[in-house]
């Protein structure tokens, strides 16, 4: 895709060079319509924009505007915030919403105007470009990754809104008023738009992407997207409830279908032999890690978004995530903006497979090392989260709060023979922080934008989790024994011996955490009401000045209790919103708004 961008750069030089008479030059900040659509640059230019538009493939970072929106800042966090597994720490701009402030006037996760902005776009792409005078392969495989980009924009609409218009040509001003202000098609119809859509364009796309065509899909990257999407699909059919004559829900008959072709999906995906989980080193918790920073050669990695580390308000396409995520001192003194609760620390087991949950009796006795406290922890654990002692840049993470001096009294504040009596991190978060996809080698003490850690939307972890969620649904629960084996064993931890559901979403909360997948999931389980309404947790450090142990302590309900966080069925969807149901008396209000 960068080499997408250079190319469009060196057309815009030749278009304004290559004139022979300066009374023929057309007028340099204007390029027509035809010569787009004849262009070979020109087309692939206008198909990366609509990449660069795609924000939600970034984590569901959302609308991404440097000067009005905030999004571009903390978009990739809110994912998690509004889940199970983290707390906003200090900037509450989606965490609001986990607190049962979504209502119909929207807020959350929204990705409705920007998505149909881009699936006009990707419809005249669509309608164009097979007539222009261009390569035909070039036509066959663009025209391809146009119809997984709109697909993949439905996806995002349909996981949030459920049945919403399905629009796949250029609306014109003059088009009939029913077109201009369409109804919303069912949540069945939408879902099965993707699939057939994948299907219908599988064979058109490369069966490995080279490096200079990072970004963009390939085969396996549409498989990837029909197995997750026909997962979600099986999902809410079986579980979920058919309303507004099926403008949310799919009937409970279709959950197998679905089931079976997201089954279908997957093993092909591994019947290639063209991916395998990250194993390169032997070290389980380097290992763990590198995956997500290991940008050559990662056999696990199907699809990926290429940031480059260069702020995007400068021509580049970094990231911030580095900035605001990243330990202390980073985005204006503060970072670990996102704060796992202890819950989520408890869900990785030991390596032996035994629970991972603490005896919270028994911690708030005596004094601990932090070896003492997480022994035998899942490898994952530590190449997931930081906490207290967590190395970083050379130097052990201090998230200590407080000293027991000599006589057994807990000072709170200024130091005791050198000692400090806070430590150097967020004293006042969960005690814990994300170091999934942290790069330390990244300069943090410039601005944001400059993380240039490529994003992983599709991994081979995800297709075996998918295939045994898949096939323990099909009644094929050895097979799904089998691929749950092949995740813990590249993790570092016992095999099951027997397989059920429950085990099966274990291991998607653990091997997919801080990925974006978890709050979705919930939902599409439609178990979010019981897990998404829990006050969290968090763990406090005192250290003992005499051993340099520490007294440990848990903060319950670390979310507050005044406004807890509250999930409500409605929720299931968001909110079409009060402005779009206004602007469009065709489109009906989500149930429970």
């Amino acid at each position: 895709m960068k080499k997408i961008i250079q190319l469009f750069l060196i057309s815009l030089i030749v278009l304004t060079s290559c004139q022979k008479d300066v009374l023929d030059k057309q007028p340099l900040d204007i390029i027509t319509d035809k010569a787009v659509w004849s262009d070979q640059i020109l087309i692939d230019a206008y198909l990366t924009q609509t990449y660069i538009d795609c924000h939600f493939m970034n984590n569901e970072e959302g609308v991404q505007d440097w000067f009005a929106q905030s999004e571009y800042w903390f978009g990739s966090l809110y994912i998690n915030e509004v889940s199970d597994e983290c707390k906003a720490q200090w900037i509450f701009d989606a965490y609001n919403f986990k607190l049962g402030n979504l209502r119909i006037e929207g807020g959350l996760l929204e990705w409705w105007e920007p998505s149909y902005a881009i699936i006009r776009k990707l419809n005249e792409f669509i309608e164009r470009v097979p007539s222009a005078p261009v390569d035909d392969n070039f036509k066959r495989n663009r025209l391809a990754e146009a119809r997984f980009l709109r697909a993949f924009n439905y996806f995002t609409l349909v996981k949030r809104y459920g049945g919403v218009p399905l629009i796949t040509k250029a609306q014109g001003l003059d088009d009939p008023k029913d077109e201009l202000v369409p109804a919303r098609n069912k949540e069945q119809e939408i879902y099965d738009f993707i699939i057939s859509e994948m299907d219908s364009i599988v064979d058109d796309l490369a069966v490995k992407q080279d490096p200079e065509n990072i970004g963009r899909p390939s085969k396996y990257a549409v498989l990837s997207l029909k197995s997750r999407v026909a997962l979600y699909a099986g999902s809410i059919a079986k579980y979920g409830t058919v309303q507004l004559n099926g403008v949310v829900g799919i009937d409970e008959g279709q959950s197998l279908s679905y089931f079976q072709k997201a089954y279908d999906a997957t093993d092909q995906i591994i019947k290639s032999n063209q991916f395998s989980l990250y194993n390169k080193y032997p070290d389980k918790i380097q290992n763990f890690r590198n995956l997500f920073l290991d940008e050559s050669d990662n056999k696990e990695a199907i699809f990926v978004i290429p940031h480059d580390g260069n702020p995007r308000e400068s021509g580049g396409h970094g990231t911030t995530y580095d900035y605001f995520q990243a330990p202390y001192p980073n985005a204006w003194g503060l970072g670990n903006q996102d704060g796992p609760y202890l819950e989520m620390a408890e869900e990785f087991e030991h390596k032996d497979g035994t629970s991972g949950k603490l005896d919270r009796t028994q911690i708030e006795q005596g004094l601990w090392t932090t070896d003492q406290l997480w022994v035998n922890k899942d490898p994952r654990f530590f190449a997931s989260i930081y906490t207290q002692n967590t190395g970083w840049k050379g130097k052990p993470l201090d998230f200590h709060r407080g000293i027991i001096l000599p006589d057994g009294t807990i000072q709170t504040d200024a130091s005791y023979n050198g000692l400090l009596a806070n430590g150097t991190q967020r004293i006042d978060g969960t005690g814990f922080g994300v170091l999934k996809y942290l790069d330390e080698s990244n300069d943090l003490s410039q601005f944001s934008g400059t993380s240039k850690t490529d994003y992983i939307v599709f991994r081979y972890g995800e297709t075996l989790l998918n295939f045994a969620e898949t096939a323990f649904e099909l009644n094929k629960p050895n097979e799904a024994l089998d691929k749950i084996n092949m995740i813990r064993n590249r993790a570092g931890i016992a095999e099951l011996t027997s397989i059920n559901m429950n085990k099966i979403r274990h291991e998607r909360k653990v091997e997919l955490a801080f990925e974006g997948h978890r709050y979705w999931d919930v939902r599409r389980w439609r178990t979010a009401v019981k897990d998404l309404s829990i006050n969290g947790s968090g763990l406090r450090f005192i250290q003992d000045y005499a051993t340099g142990k520490y007294k440990l302590m848990i903060v319950e309900n670390i979310d507050g209790t005044v406004s807890p966080p509250a999930f409500y069925p409605q929720n299931y969807y968001l909110p079409i919103t009060i402005k779009r149901t206004g602007s469009n008396s065709n489109l009906v209000e989500n149930p429970g708004y």
